[in-house]
């Protein structure tokens, strides 16, 4: 009961505290943190069985919860936790409450309404990542795309509408490709078993022809790197991003991209083992492709936020990258940057609302010379700066060296194309940080700052940030944890992968060596032919 509790906290919190804007204008804010830290403490609850693969207990899920929802279809409400869930979720709310610390002051107006859509959003998340059903899965994936829908289009900036319809249209179209191929799947798994259930375990062992089974994976594929995003469907991000709220940035970025990572670990792959290796070669392509892409377009920003969002897809082509590596080791450096991430941008976002907040600007031709008038803001900025771009010791490099190792070992070329992403994030976030922070100080923001006396980062937004900070550069010095939450659940997604892999790799062998002899024979009634 606890992930049903963790949930309907998080939709009830926004039911409530939209409805508190009547009595408290600050009531919204308060409630919503609130609703976070009880979920959180919630989770701490499975702390229990971060150890697990250590004291011997085995079972694929942590805890789970199976009530008959709608059982003319075959659908349950089920959700489970597992290692690979709780890392997500546990990202999740500890970047919902970053996302309420750094925005306290920044909503103006409808409050109540701004945070039941926030609350509603992670409440969605919440679902997508503990979802079992498939049903339920697509039912809570589409519930997260109506409020951050809401978040961008009434507290967004001037081109505001413009992409909320875009990100929209695209997370939609890809959601209806998905709805399909999860229709296509359970319709042919009943008529070879007579069993009609959208149950994930049952679906694992659905028999499917090699054609419709590439096909099927497609539609999910296409589902997950729109969210992703990876190229080319990463076109709704830049303007999502940039229009959004800081608080509605900060989820994007750290959280939304994730689910679509985390349904191609948790579906495509075991679900459609063979397709998954056919089109493995393909998908490290479009990483390694992302990776650079997003590399150019991020350096070739003025404005920040934009700048951060194509960024973004680069960081994500590594995720893509390791996955469809199909090796353990490089799934692994896949997870790590999934958190990596989630903690490193979403802090960027973060400061960078915090300077259009204070300056009223993002672009970078118009900043300048800010370390001199804002110390802390600034050297916590060059942290994460260097954070993004892989420094050693901080998580980011653990992540993208992981992934880069074990994709290597898969395919050397698109390894080393992709490893020119890590040159163009250096120099894409040491632009920003010259640019923003060094030099003089522009002559545009002297007469505001001196008449709106700037102020630093406040105490509550340093903790904020710092807290971060610490846990990237735990993650950094001391990885092992996370990889041993994530490897029951990576070893279990991969294992169908790896005996596909050997079905192959055993048929070859008998192909060759019935082959083999004929050429022999081949050959010596050559030699006798005059």
């Amino acid at each position: 009961m606890t992930l049903l509790t963790i949930i309907i906290i998080l939709f009830t919190g926004g039911i409530v505290a939209w409805l508190s804007e009547r009595y408290f204008k600050a009531g919204g804010r308060w409630i919503s943190l609130i609703s976070l830290l009880l979920s959180a403490l919630l989770l701490t609850n499975y702390s229990t069985f971060i150890h697990s693969t250590e004291v011997g207990i085995t079972e694929p899920w942590w805890d789970s919860l199976q009530i008959s929802w709608i059982p003319r279809f075959g659908i349950d409400f089920h959700l489970a936790i597992d290692g690979l869930s709780f890392l997500m979720l546990a990202l999740t709310l500890a970047m919902g409450i970053f996302g309420v610390l750094m925005t306290w002051n920044d909503i103006s107006f409808r409050r109540g309404f701004f945070y039941f859509n926030y609350l509603w959003t992670l409440a969605g998340v919440a679902g997508v990542f503990t979802a079992i059903d498939l049903f339920l899965f697509f039912f809570f994936w589409e519930v997260m795309l109506i409020p951050m829908l809401f978040l961008i289009a009434v507290w967004g900036y001037e081109q505001r509408i413009y992409a909320a319809i875009k990100f929209f249209i695209f997370t939609q179209a890809s959601s209806l490709l998905m709805l399909i191929a999860i229709v296509a799947l359970v319709y042919i798994h009943y008529t070879n078993t007579g069993q009609l259930t959208f149950n994930y375990n049952a679906l694992l062992d659905a028999r499917l022809s090699p054609g419709v089974a590439y096909w099927l994976m497609l539609g999910f594929f296409v589902a997950f790197i729109v969210k992703l995003p990876a190229l080319p469907f990463h076109t709704w991000l830049p303007d999502a991003h940039t229009q959004a709220p800081t608080a509605g940035s900060i989820l994007l970025a750290a959280i939304l991209l994730k689910t679509g990572a985390y349904g191609l670990l948790r579906f495509n792959l075991p679900l459609f083992p063979e397709s998954s290796i056919e089109f493995a070669p393909v998908a490290m392509t479009i990483g390694a492709i992302s990776i650079i892409y997003g590399a150019m377009l991020a350096f070739a920003q003025r404005d920040m936020k934009r700048l951060v969002a194509y960024s973004s897809v680069s960081h994500m082509g590594f995720v893509l990258l390791g996955l469809y590596a199909l090796d353990t080791i490089a799934i692994q450096g896949a997870v790590m940057q999934m958190i990596a991430h989630g903690l490193s941008t979403a802090a960027l976002f973060a400061l960078v609302g915090a300077l259009q907040h204070r300056l009223h600007t993002r672009d970078m031709q118009q900043l300048g010379g800010l370390w001199a008038r804002l110390p802390k803001l600034s050297a916590v900025a060059l942290f994460f700066a260097v954070a993004s771009l892989g420094l050693p010791g901080l998580g980011n490099f653990v992540a993208e060296f992981t992934v880069l190792v074990g994709s290597f070992r898969s395919n050397h070329w698109i390894t080393a194309l992709a490893a020119i992403g890590l040159i163009g994030a250096a120099l894409y976030a040491l632009l920003m940080m010259q640019k923003v922070f060094f030099g003089k100080l522009n002559k545009r923001l002297e007469k505001p700052i001196r008449e709106q006396e700037t102020t630093d980062l406040t105490i509550r937004e340093s903790c904020a940030l710092l807290t971060l900070a610490g846990l990237l550069v735990f993650i950094g010095l001391h990885p092992q944890p996370i990889f041993n939450i994530a490897d029951q659940t990576v070893q279990r997604s991969t294992a169908k992968i790896e005996a596909a892999l050997y079905i192959q790799n055993s048929t070859r062998d008998k192909l060759s060596t019935q082959i083999h002899p004929i050429k022999l024979e081949h050959t010596s009634i050559e030699e006798k032919t005059p």
